[in-house]
């Protein structure tokens, strides 16, 4: 660990994070019911394994209830916790040994690196049930004294016909998300959360008074979706600007309680969402032909929520609404209004003592004006998903090479193919030399030879993939994410976009993952961390102490080849 941090400070990076799901933690077979639990004995063990590996962080997916249907977590409640990653071991003195016994004996046959979606959401559902009936009966006067000062915590968002059942199960999931990130903190490790762009449909129930009747808010077209996404999520009313900024603040401030930083899921939604009408019987096509809701004033249905004026419009009549130089000019005034739940959101960011450090903008392939303005008002970066550059285009927004300090690089995401995956596309598709090409460009040592060191890459996949990997640590930003899919060599993706069914979204970790991790690196398939930061710190270890440490990271990286991996 402490090798992976000298290297990451030589290489001006302060933060690694592993991107997981909660629910994709592996488990362990004596106590697995389903789904991975970051606070159970197993949970902690790989969180402690993490970070004995040089992770400074892990970024968890939104942990919300989800549906029985659709286990999506950007579809869960923004401010109750889902049962589904409870970490039923801790009940022990609330459900009987032979509940949870149980639980783990009917779990569903099948592979360990699939969560059991279903059994495990209704199985934790009921032993949060027999947890209260126990408590209900004995009502023990230090736990009933915790409930009543969670309630009056939580009263701002907790619905007000919430059962005491209900509420009790708010208390344990939050308490076990509170041991879990304390346990982490203990071991050097930030816990980062994410601030998902839409509500569910359980939240918009309850919220309902603040939403813009007949819209809805999805993603415009764009090159990563030509088409667009009709997301159907509702969309909070910018007329009744007072009670939507409290319910945001009351929302910003639960989560900075709970997390060391956030990730924000689309922060267009924040500044300039794109909204489709929701009546039109084919969302398809309305979201192809729906507008920015604040870069509107030339239709009336909309005009009034119109920050941007007619003449700051981009004069071109062919470009389209969703094109980023829609905006072409706004005035100091304008940003601040455009500004006003980011504001908010760094306020709470401020007032739990962090900065815009904490914040990872999700800014994919577009970045509209009125955005861009935004985040420069607070120095915010952008992702840089580098497997989605293209080559042959010097300004293309993926490129790590582009990258600013503040920015975030990343060679995939939940919603891409693993990237070991996407290089076996490249050798099928013939683009393997090009890349290898370009990587050598950025990684080749002082004096190589550059057309034999790509060579070299595109001979061999595995070496290729940590150069991508080399690449982000040497590129300017100073925040690294890695997905777990792309740490551990995972060829089946997390998330295909736009699909629900009983295998999205549930993809875990298996039980002997240290195992299959160590067997993976022998041939370069799964991320050896001293092999990429090695090949970051290739073009300027010339000689002292950085080609020392270089020359310690090679040592390290043929160790870890050898099954010696941090434990």
């Amino acid at each position: 660990m402490s090798l992976v941090a000298d290297a990451l400070a030589a290489l001006e990076v302060d933060r690694l994070l592993l991107g997981i799901p909660d629910r994709s933690f592996p488990g362990d077979p004596e106590t697995d019911t389903g789904a991975g639990a970051p606070d159970s004995t197993a949970g902690r063990r790989f969180l402690a394994w993490v970070r004995a590996l040089g992770f400074t962080g892990i970024q968890l997916a939104p942990q919300g209830e989800t549906s029985d249907t659709n286990p999506s977590p950007y579809d869960g409640t923004i401010f109750a916790r889902g049962p589904l990653a409870l970490a039923v071991e801790r009940l022990s003195g609330l459900v009987a040994p032979r509940t949870i016994a149980r639980l783990v004996r009917r779990r569903p046959p099948g592979a360990p690196e699939r969560v059991a979606y279903r059994y495990a959401l209704a199985a934790h559902r009921a032993v949060l049930g027999e947890a209260y009936a126990t408590f209900a009966r004995r009502r023990p006067p230090a736990l009933a004294a915790r409930l009543a000062a969670f309630r009056a915590r939580a009263r701002a968002w907790l619905d007000p016909a919430a059962e005491e059942a209900d509420v009790f199960a708010q208390l344990v999931l939050h308490e076990q998300h509170a041991a879990m990130r304390a346990y982490a903190h203990d071991l050097g490790l930030e816990v980062w959360g994410d601030l998902q762009v839409g509500l569910s449909a359980r939240d918009a129930a309850r919220w309902r008074h603040l939403l813009l009747p007949g819209y809805r808010l999805g993603a415009p077209p764009s090159r990563t979706n030509p088409e667009g996404q009709p997301w159907g999520y509702p969309v909070l009313d910018p007329g009744q600007a007072d009670a939507v900024l409290a319910f945001a603040r009351c929302r910003f401030e639960k989560m900075f309680d709970e997390y060391d930083g956030l990730r924000i899921d689309h922060p267009h939604g924040l500044v300039c969402p794109w909204v489709y009408r929701d009546d039109t019987g084919d969302d398809a096509a309305a979201v192809r032909a729906g507008t920015r809701l604040h870069e509107s004033p030339d239709l009336p249905e909309l005009a009034r929520y119109a920050i941007a004026r007619r003449d700051q419009l981009n004069p071109d009549p062919r470009t389209p609404r969703y094109a980023d130089d829609w905006v072409v000019a706004l005035e100091p005034a304008q940003v601040t209004h455009y500004a006003w739940l980011v504001d908010a959101l760094l306020d709470a960011a401020r007032r739990h003592g962090r900065d815009g450090r904490a914040l990872a903008c999700e800014v994919l392939s577009t970045c509209p004006y009125p955005l861009a303005r935004v985040l420069a008002r607070h120095g915010l970066g952008r992702f840089r998903v580098t497997q989605k550059a293209r080559l042959d285009d010097p300004h293309d927004p993926y490129r790590a090479d582009l990258a600013r300090p503040e920015d975030w690089v990343m060679v995939g995401t939940h919603d891409t193919p693993p990237l070991w995956t996407v290089v076996d596309r490249w050798r099928r598709e013939g683009a393997l030399a090009a890349r290898a090409a370009y990587l050598a460009e950025r990684l080749a040592p002082p004096g190589a030879d550059r057309a034999a060191f790509a060579a070299r890459l595109a001979a061999a996949p595995g070496l290729l993939v940590h150069a991508e990997l080399a690449a982000l640590f040497a590129s300017p930003a100073r925040q690294v994410a890695v997905f777990f899919t792309d740490a551990f060599g995972l060829e089946e993706p997390y998330n295909r976009p736009g699909t629900i069914d009983e295998r999205n979204w549930t993809l875990r970790l298996p039980w002997d993952y240290q195992a299959r991790h160590r067997a993976r690196l022998r041939t370069d398939e799964a991320l050896n961390l001293p092999l990429a930061l090695a090949l970051a710190l290739a073009p300027t270890a010339r000689d002292g102490d950085r080609a020392a440490l270089r020359q310690r990271l090679e040592t390290a990286a043929a160790a870890w080849r050898c099954g010696e991996v941090p434990a």
